[in-house]
């Protein structure tokens, strides 16, 4: 499993629009322009997160993005498993590729065992978390926020 680009500007974007949640309603060049990330690239980022019920969209010249639920709501789990295509440590889990073997194979409750682990770590690490944990290193790393 890797994250790509897409997971990673997905939970940027998320981080963004938590951290200008008191503006309400935020335009797509905005969160561009802050997190120096193309417009298009973010449409199609937002297209799986509004999909996933994690974003709420807000049509018309004032239109924009705001987060659907509370940032404590929000996990990694939940934002990677919406803009990734593949979560799967190893081809064998994929859901409809599932190796005829499985049920005798000696090391398939290993790599299950491994994409379980995963998953209960990224679905225990929620949006208000990063925020909290953030707060005190804000403009270094990949966060980043032009307005700060």
């Amino acid at each position: 499993m890797k994250v790509s680009t897409k997971g990673r500007y997905a939970l940027r974007l998320l981080v963004d629009l938590a951290r200008h949640e008191q503006d309400g309603v935020i335009a797509l060049k905005d969160i561009a322009a802050r997190q120096e990330v193309s417009k298009k690239y973010l449409e199609q980022i937002v297209r799986s997160l509004t999909k996933a019920g994690i974003l709420r969209t807000t049509r018309g010249f004032l239109g924009g993005y705001q987060l659907a639920r509370a940032p404590a709501d929000i996990t990694l789990g939940e934002v990677l498993f919406a803009t990734e295509t593949e979560m799967s440590v190893v081809d064998c889990l994929k859901p409809g590729q599932e190796c005829g073997r499985h049920d005798t194979c000696a090391t398939f409750a290993v790599w299950k065992g491994l994409n379980d682990v995963i998953a209960n770590y990224l679905n225990s690490i929620s949006l208000q978390t990063i925020l909290d944990n953030s707060k005190e290193v804000w403009g270094g790393g990949c966060m980043i926020d032009k307005t700060q």
